[in-house]
């Protein structure tokens, strides 16, 4: 008589230990994608920040900042940024 009991509740036990783990995981897992590298599936280098931070406010205002210019004056600031960072004219490698 006792047996049956006995797997019952086992049964339960582990349904709510795993659906207590499903909770856990749903808000961990919003935090924790900012740290998976990106050859793993994480976030490319060139994403935006997430928004509610300071650097979010920041590269608001610089893109704001940078629509509101004239064509000319964002293709010259294009150019630019390219020959500081160093970046190659090749195309992509596949």
């Amino acid at each position: 008589m006792f047996t049956p009991f006995r797997t019952l509740l086992i049964l339960v036990a582990l349904a709510a230990g795993l659906s207590g783990c499903g909770t856990v995981n749903e808000k961990l897992s919003a935090g924790m994608g900012d740290y998976v590298p990106q050859w793993a599936g994480g976030l490319p280098a060139d994403a935006p920040p997430r928004p509610g931070t300071p650097q979010y406010d920041a590269y608001l205002k610089e893109r704001e900042r940078k629509r509101l210019l004239p064509a000319a004056d964002r293709e010259k600031e294009e150019q630019a940024q390219k020959g500081t960072t160093g970046s190659t004219s090749g195309g992509a490698v596949r």
